[in-house]
């Protein structure tokens, strides 16, 4: 492992999902874009549940990481590997409820623009912080991380 004890991660990724949906919202409004299509009641409420779920997500593995005393953030030293509560079936819960989360905002923008460069993003986070995290925590857990990326999933 090198000096740094960090993934080396740039952007932080709730920075790139923001952006992603920015320039998925500024295309709707630039292109007049399509709607949805839903009414705005079913819309509002898929939007609301949507956005609760992924926040839900979000804080319950954050919260494991501050019980466990190690680092949410991607930039700073990890000190434990957490592996109970939703991190037992995906590796990366928090950036599945950052996904949620998107996919709700994006609803409640009425954009299929913003819908569709979820794909993109998801590429983006797996490519750009994922895989630089993965590269760390194998680094700096060796085997017990190994026999935990063969029994969980990256995603779900």
């Amino acid at each position: 492992m090198s000096q740094r004890d960090h993934p080396g991660v740039v952007l932080p990724p709730p920075l790139i999902y923001f952006g992603f949906l920015a320039i998925g919202w500024g295309l709707h409004v630039w292109l007049k874009g399509p709607d949805l299509g839903l009414t705005l009641e079913f819309r509002r409420g898929l939007a609301i549940g949507l956005i609760i779920v992924g926040l839900l997500l979000d804080g319950m593995a954050a919260g494991l990481f501050r019980r466990w005393a190690t680092a949410v953030e991607p930039w700073k030293p990890s000190t434990t590997l957490v592996t109970d509560g939703p991190f037992r079936f995906s590796r990366n819960p928090i950036y599945v409820g950052f996904a949620i989360t998107y996919v709700g905002l994006a609803v409640a923008m009425d954009s299929w623009f913003a819908l569709g460069l979820l794909f993109p993003c998801l590429l983006a986070v797996d490519r750009f912080v994922i895989a630089r995290e993965e590269r760390y925590l194998g680094a700096k857990f060796g085997a017990a991380y190994q026999a935990y990326c063969a029994r969980v999933r990256r995603w779900l």
